[in-house]
């Protein structure tokens, strides 16, 4: 089994349970394929059963589009393909500690976005781009 991270604009998190056993989820957006979806893909990954209460827990700090960082396992899923299992969801910015000109994460997430779409945030150009 391997193990990798990924920063995404943070959706939320979702946990149903049903007997005695927890569904739960994490929700992202990622980057469009332009043929089928425009604006953000949003992406729902599974969450493990050891972790469901601290990920679904977790997702109560973040704003929407937030970018965060999930870790998580590619688990042997059926027919040879890999089955993403969420393990721990953190803030890339922890509230708190000083983002290099943004005002806040979520502005950080939406210039983010804008910028793997091709559109303008309105912001000005760096400095050291021009």
């Amino acid at each position: 089994m391997a193990r990798s991270t990924m920063e995404v604009a943070f959706l939320g998190t979702q946990m149903t349970q049903v007997d005695d056993t927890k569904y739960a989820k994490v929700f992202y957006g990622d980057e469009p394929d332009g043929k089928t979806e425009h604006g953000l893909s949003i992406i729902g990954m599974a969450i493990a059963e050891d972790a469901a209460d601290e990920v679904f827990a977790a997702g109560a700090q973040f704003a929407p589009l937030e970018l965060v960082r999930i870790t998580f396992d590619v688990a042997r899923g059926g027919q040879n393909k890999g089955k993403n299992l969420a393990l721990h969801i953190e803030a890339v910015h922890p509230k708190g500690q000083a983002t290099r000109g943004a005002a806040d994460p979520s502005s950080e997430a939406r210039k983010l976005a804008a910028q793997q779409q091709g559109k303008p945030t309105g912001a000005q150009p760096d400095a050291a781009k021009a």
